[in-house]
């Protein structure tokens, strides 16, 4: 069963940035698709199981962005 979770993502303003978080949060395990809708900040996984938000927050910092919520 696939889990879809939506997050707020601040600081990205290009295809770059796209780039980047959607690299960093398709290697967490169980990620199968990443959808990042820029205009509106906001990032849609969807995972094989729940994610710990914890390693969303790292994921999204190590692409030098900032979790601002998470709606799990």
């Amino acid at each position: 069963m696939s889990v879809t979770n939506t997050y707020a993502v601040t600081g990205m303003t290009c295809a770059h940035c796209v780039q980047a978080v959607t690299g960093e949060l398709t290697q967490l395990p169980g990620v199968h698709d990443v959808t990042v809708d820029l205009p509106t900040g906001t990032v849609t996984v969807t995972s094989d199981g729940p994610l710990p938000v914890d390693e969303v927050r790292t994921a999204v910092d190590e692409a030098g962005y900032a979790l601002a919520s998470a709606d799990a």
